[in-house]
C-alpha cells in the first residue's frame, strides 16, 4: 500500500510540474497569436494546474490511516476532487462559449499563426503522453482522482488537436470567424468532459451500484462456491478510494458449529480477497438455513432434510443485493 501511495504522489507530482511549465508556454502562444481560442485553451490550462493541485492534496489525504472519526479511512476525498475538477472544467467552458460570442462581434487581430499552430501542437502531444499515463495508473491503483485528471487532460489534448487544425484553416483562408466557432465548440466539448466527471464523482459519492463490481465479485464466490454456502444475499460493495468494502449475508446449515461458520466465513473472504488486486474489506455475516432453503440446498449428506432439492440458485446482480434469503416459491 505504502508503494502505491509513493506511485500516485510522486506521479501527480511530475504531471503537476509539466503542467505549470504548460501553462506558461500557452499563455506565449497566446502572446504571439492574438487568438481567442488560444487564450481560451491558456485559461483552460490553469484549470489544469488547480485541479492538478487539489488532487495532489487529496491523494496524501487519502492515504491517511484510518482513524476514530473515519473508520472507512479518508479515500473518498478522492471523488470530492473528481467533482471539483469537473465544476472547475464546466466553468472553463462556459467562459470559452462567452469569448466566442464576444469575439463574433469584436474580432481579435490574428498574427503569428504559424507559431501558434507549433506550439499548441507541442502542448497537445506532452498533455496526450501525461493523460495515458495519468489513466493507466490511476486505473491500475483504484485513484478516482487521478484518472479525472488524466481524463481532463486528455480532453485539453482533443481541443489542441482540434485548434491547430483550426488555426491552420484561419491560416489558408484568413477567415477569422473559424476562431470563434471554433472557440464555441471546444467550450462545449470540456463542458460536456466536465459534466461527465462531476456525475460519476456523484454516483461514487451516493455510492451507486457499479455493475461490474458486482460482476467480478460474483466470478470469484461461483469459481469457489462449494455446496455448504447455500445462498448468498444482502450483498453490497462501497467504494473507498483505492479500497473496496463488501457486506454479504452467506447462509450456512443451522447445525454446524460456531467453529465451522467461522472457517467458512474466513474461506469466502479469502477466496474473494485473492481475485483482486486492490486492497478489499469484507463483512461476511452467516445466517442458518430454514426450512425453505431445503429446495435450494445441494448439500448431499444432510441429516434434517425436510424438502428434495430442485434447483439451485444461480446468484446474479440483480438478485443478491436484497436482504432476504433466496427460495422456491410454490406455484
Amino acid at each position: 500500500m505504502q508503494l502505491d501511495k509513493d506511485v500516485k504522489i510522486s506521479t501527480m507530482k511530475w504531471v503537476l510540474g509539466i503542467g505549470l511549465g504548460l501553462m506558461l508556454l500557452k499563455f506565449i502562444t497566446y502572446g504571439l497569436t492574438r487568438s481567442n481560442a488560444v487564450l481560451t485553451d491558456a485559461l483552460e490550462s490553469i484549470i489544469n494546474v488547480l485541479a492538478g493541485g487539489f488532487t495532489l492534496w487529496s491523494l496524501h489525504y487519502a492515504s491517511q490511516p484510518r482513524d476514530r472519526n473515519h473508520p472507512y479511512g479518508h479515500g473518498k476525498i478522492e471523488y470530492f476532487a473528481s467533482g471539483l475538477e469537473g465544476g472547475m472544467i464546466g466553468i472553463a467552458g462556459f467562459f470559452m462559449v462567452y469569448k466566442s460570442v464576444y469575439s463574433i462581434f469584436y474580432p481579435p487581430q490574428l498574427k503569428a499563426l504559424d507559431y501558434g499552430i507549433a506550439l499548441t501542437l507541442l502542448t497537445g502531444l506532452i498533455n496526450y503522453f501525461m493523460a495515458r499515463r495519468l489513466i493507466r495508473i490511476g486505473t491500475a491503483l483504484s485513484s478516482s482522482g487521478m484518472v479525472a485528471d488524466g481524463t481532463h487532460l486528455l480532453t485539453d489534448t482533443w481541443s489542441s488537436l482540434a485548434l491547430v487544425a483550426g488555426l491552420f484553416l484561419i491560416h489558408l483562408t484568413g477567415w477569422v470567424l473559424l476562431d470563434s466557432l471554433l472557440t464555441a465548440g471546444l467550450g462545449v466539448l470540456i463542458i460536456w468532459t466536465g459534466f461527465k466527471l462531476i456525475r460519476e464523482a456523484w454516483f461514487n459519492l451516493m455510492d451507486k451500484t457499479d455493475p461490474k463490481q458486482m460482476e467480478r465479485l460474483l466470478e470469484a464466490i461461483n469459481r469457489a462456491r462449494i455446496p455448504e454456502w447455500i445462498d448468498l444475499h444482502h450483498c453490497r460493495i462501497q467504494k473507498h478510494g483505492a479500497v473496496l468494502h463488501l457486506d454479504a449475508h452467506v447462509t450456512l446449515p443451522w447445525y454446524i458449529d460456531l467453529k465451522e461458520v467461522h472457517r467458512h466465513t474466513a474461506d469466502l473472504q479469502q477466496r474473494i480477497s485473492q481475485h483482486y488486486t486492490q486492497e478489499i474489506e469484507c463483512n461476511i455475516h452467516a445466517d442458518p438455513c430454514i426450512p425453505q432453503s431445503c429446495k435450494i440446498c445441494s448439500v448431499s449428506n444432510c441429516s434434517y432434510r425436510l424438502h428434495a432439492m430442485e434447483q439451485q440458485v444461480n446468484w446474479t446482480v440483480d438478485n443478491i443485493w436484497p436482504d432476504t434469503k433466496h427460495r422456491i416459491y410454490e406455484r
